[in-house]
């Protein structure tokens, strides 16, 4: 938003921008009915050009006050998007950690140590407009040890990466949304052979992520969840026409696939 002291300045110029206008366009009336003409073409001159300068100069900063708004509109957007990723995670996993400490201490504190690098990823990456893939791909290992003790059941989690180069940059927290309905929409409803497969490629210009897992087809729901949309929307706003972004379901098999491509 522009603060009190812009729109002052703003309302300011353009009251002397009028002042001026009219001002000086009735002195020039008043010239030429005087028919003095030397001093009516040089003032005639001076005026114009001067009245054409402020006019093009206040357009520009009317043109860049809008693009500053839709800007700022726009970050203020992301920020909330980004605040609604994985609220419950952090919510069921305390509750997890409460029943263990008494059975497996030794567990609870290495679960306590990966929950607090996530709360801080989360809090303090997780508003970033960047972050390092590397750093990206740590909160996910740490996402997906998390939920191995949780679920009390055997689960096939496969994690493929392939990074031709290092220091890549994403936007955070993408990633975690199409893992989190994998484990929300798939593991946490089977009760045997649950599986999550993950594939990532990353080069300098692309980034290729993948993720297929397994569902009771009984509590499939025909309605998309707030995260894909939430996922959508943000890829809108920081990836315009450099992503692409599918995801099916056929039985009970769920794939994802989304392509990142740098500017």
């Amino acid at each position: 938003m522009i603060s009190r002291k812009e729109r002052s300045k703003l309302l300011v110029s353009r009251y002397a921008y009028w002042v001026f206008a009219i001002g000086v366009g009735m002195m020039l009336l008043l010239l030429e009915e005087a028919d003095i003409e030397p001093f009516f073409s040089i003032t005639s001159f001076f005026y114009w050009s001067l009245l054409a300068y402020w006019a093009a100069r206040w357009t520009f900063r009317q043109i860049r006050s809008t693009l500053r708004q839709k800007r700022e509109k726009t970050n203020v957007e992301l920020l909330h998007l980004q605040s609604q990723v994985n609220p419950h995670f952090f919510f069921n996993t305390l509750n997890n950690l409460y029943g263990l400490i008494e059975k497996d201490s030794k567990k609870a504190k290495d679960m306590v140590l990966k929950l607090s690098d996530m709360m801080r990823y989360s809090i303090y990456e997780g508003q970033k407009d960047w972050v390092i893939l590397e750093d990206e791909l740590e909160y996910i290992r740490n996402y997906i040890e998390l939920h191995k003790v949780r679920y009390h059941k055997e689960t096939d989690i496969k994690l493929n990466l392939h990074i031709q180069q290092e220091g890549i940059r994403v936007m955070p927290l993408l990633f975690i949304i199409l893992l989190e309905n994998a484990f929300k929409h798939g593991v946490e409803n089977l009760r045997k052979e649950a599986y999550v497969h993950i594939h990532l490629i990353a080069s300098e210009t692309e980034i290729n992520f993948a993720i297929e897992n397994n569902f009771d087809i009984n509590e499939q729901s025909e309605e998309p969840g707030i995260g894909l949309q939430n996922l959508e929307r943000r890829l809108e706003l920081v990836y315009p026409k450099r992503h692409t972004f599918s995801h099916t379901a056929t039985n009970n098999i769920y794939k994802a696939q989304l392509t990142l491509k740098s500017k």
